[in-house]
């Protein structure tokens, strides 16, 4: 594929994400508008390696940069450091401005740095899909391994309060606990109650994020929407919450292996129901390497009762389990499904569990 070529492909990338991805973050709509009109700016995703190059990166790196406080007239638009300019006419031609300042740290960015999405409102999704297993699987204890874990905030889950429109759930609600809202659609009923605790929380990830680190910790909220600050202080919640009572997190380039060796060798884990959790996560997996991955997983149920949830893209779901039906005004290819995959008398089983909005804003209770 020649530059032009290659240069269409993201145009029209940039023009989808916007039309699904981020239509509630006019800024953004308005970014990708118009990296997608100048060639200049699409060819920076050329720095990418190809597992990394996703629109998002460029996004999080322009915002990362607006972060530092650079002095811009482009910061204007990002209510993120207190700009509430509205997009205009002058947008484009200041974003392309402040890409040729910032070229360098933009590449270095795109050549180095990976999204980390650390959205906690999916644990308003995890909350009641960790209820479940515990229940389908006879159990209180459990022990939860975030495959993917970046700076490890999903394994907080208990720690958070979640709003329902009818039901709360979750911890008491106080001074410093974040406090998730999310629409619960459709008629299926939440879990029956089941008490349920972490035993064990294991984080493991390529590049783990350490939260002490500020650079760190401003990549993270330059991977949110700059318009939604709600976001922006759950996540700092969260974060002063992961400082308090840090999970163990490990880098590895094979978690794999590594969790294999846990739960052979470390009586604590055998003692409790393992759950093996990613989000977002399987997105970034070549058709190869995503064959692989499942496979291994699936070594892993036989011995040691493992269970998978996987809360993917629906082109990520496991193979042979259809899609279910999404709510009325609802894009599949806009929203997450949640699955689970045990084994159970030496049968894999499989179960959709529901649909949500990519960083829990909604969720379809499937069962």
């Amino acid at each position: 594929m020649d530059d032009q070529d290659q240069s269409q492909v993201w145009a029209q990338r940039f023009r989808h994400f916007a039309q699904v991805d981020c239509p509630q973050d006019p800024l953004y709509v308005a970014i990708c508008q118009a990296i997608a009109a100048a060639p200049e700016l699409l060819a920076l995703m050329s720095q990418a390696p190809p597992e990394q190059a996703k629109v998002n990166l460029l996004l999080a790196a322009i915002h990362e940069r607006i972060l530092t406080g650079v002095p811009h007239g482009l910061a204007a638009y990002f209510p993120s450091v207190g700009g509430a300019r509205m997009p205009d006419a002058q947008l484009a031609g200041l974003l392309l401005d402040f890409a040729r300042a910032q070229r360098s740290a933009l590449e270095a960015h795109l050549r180095h740095s990976r999204t980390q999405t650390n959205e906690i409102g999916r644990c308003a999704v995890l909350w009641p899909a960790l209820q479940h297993i515990a229940k389908l699987r006879g159990c209180t204890a459990l022990n939860l391994i975030d495959f993917g874990c970046s700076a490890g905030l999903n394994l907080g889950v208990e720690r958070y309060r979640y709003r329902y429109p009818h039901f709360s759930l979750g911890a008491a609600a106080g001074p410093g606990v974040p406090e998730i809202e999310c629409d619960w659609l459709g008629d299926a009923l939440p879990p029956s109650a089941h008490v349920w605790r972490l035993e064990q929380r294991l984080g493991l990830d390529l590049a783990p994020v350490d939260l002490r680190d500020p650079a760190a910790l401003r990549w993270l909220r330059a991977c949110l929407w700059p318009y939604d600050r709600e976001r922006a202080q759950r996540l700092q919640q969260a974060v002063d919450l992961a400082r308090g009572q840090a999970p163990e997190l490990r880098q590895s380039d094979d978690a794999l292996g590594l969790l294999a060796e846990r739960l052979a060798q470390d009586p604590a884990w055998a003692a409790s129901q393992p759950v093996l959790f990613n989000s977002w996560v399987l997105y970034y997996f070549e058709p190869a390497a995503l064959a692989q991955h499942r496979a291994r997983v699936a070594e892993l149920m036989r011995p040691y009762g493992l269970v998978w949830l996987s809360a993917e893209s629906p082109a990520q779901a496991p193979p042979g389990l259809p899609l279910p039906p999404l709510a009325a005004g609802l894009r599949a290819d806009a929203a997450t499904l949640w699955t689970l995959q045990w084994c159970e008398a030496g049968q894999l089983r499989q179960q959709a569990l529901a649909w949500s909005h990519p960083h829990g804003r909604w969720l379809q209770w499937l069962v």
